[in-house]
């Protein structure tokens, strides 16, 4: 059984929902911890076998794995996460726009206001990188066409004679 599997069999065996609830805040605290030691880190490459990577940054093995899933979007090559197991090689190149990004995406605040990222992208960048964020969550109706306005389609005619029919 890969660590991934290992990962989705820890979550769905909570039994009740506070377990559950439980359960995921003290994985956000490890994985928050994890953010801030990379990006303490930045300049240098993540790289190892997973239960290396796991015991460095305080996790279980499928913990670890949990982590790569949430990341592995950010990634220059992204891991393949079925074949995942304690003696896969793994290197985290990181993509830190991306990064900063998908924790946007994921409304996660308290990854994306660590202050690590003060020494990765400036204030200025963040800034623009949110702005671009929000742009692209918004939904632009096209105008609709009246009944009496020519159509769309070029035919000259009016748009209930033509495509509106």
């Amino acid at each position: 059984m890969s660590l991934y599997q290992q990962w989705e069999n820890l979550i769905e065996s909570r039994g009740t929902k506070e377990e559950y609830n439980k359960f995921i805040q003290e994985y956000l605290q490890k994985e928050k911890a994890v953010y801030e030691q990379i990006l303490a880190n930045h300049t240098q490459t993540v790289s190892g076998t997973c239960s290396e990577l796991a015991q460095k940054f305080g996790m279980s093995n499928a913990e670890f794995a949990g982590f790569i899933d949430g990341i592995n979007t950010s990634l220059t090559e992204e891991i393949n996460l079925e074949e995942l197991n304690e003696d896969t090689l793994v290197t985290l190149n990181i993509d830190y726009e991306k990064l900063y990004w998908n924790m946007l995406d994921a409304q996660a605040e308290w990854l994306y206001t660590i202050p690590a990222w003060d020494n990765i992208l400036t204030e200025q960048r963040r800034k623009e990188i949110k702005k671009e964020y929000n742009q692209s969550k918004i939904v632009v109706k096209p105008k609709k066409v009246g009944r009496n306005e020519p159509c769309p389609c070029g035919s000259g005619l009016k748009y209930k004679k033509c495509c509106g029919k």
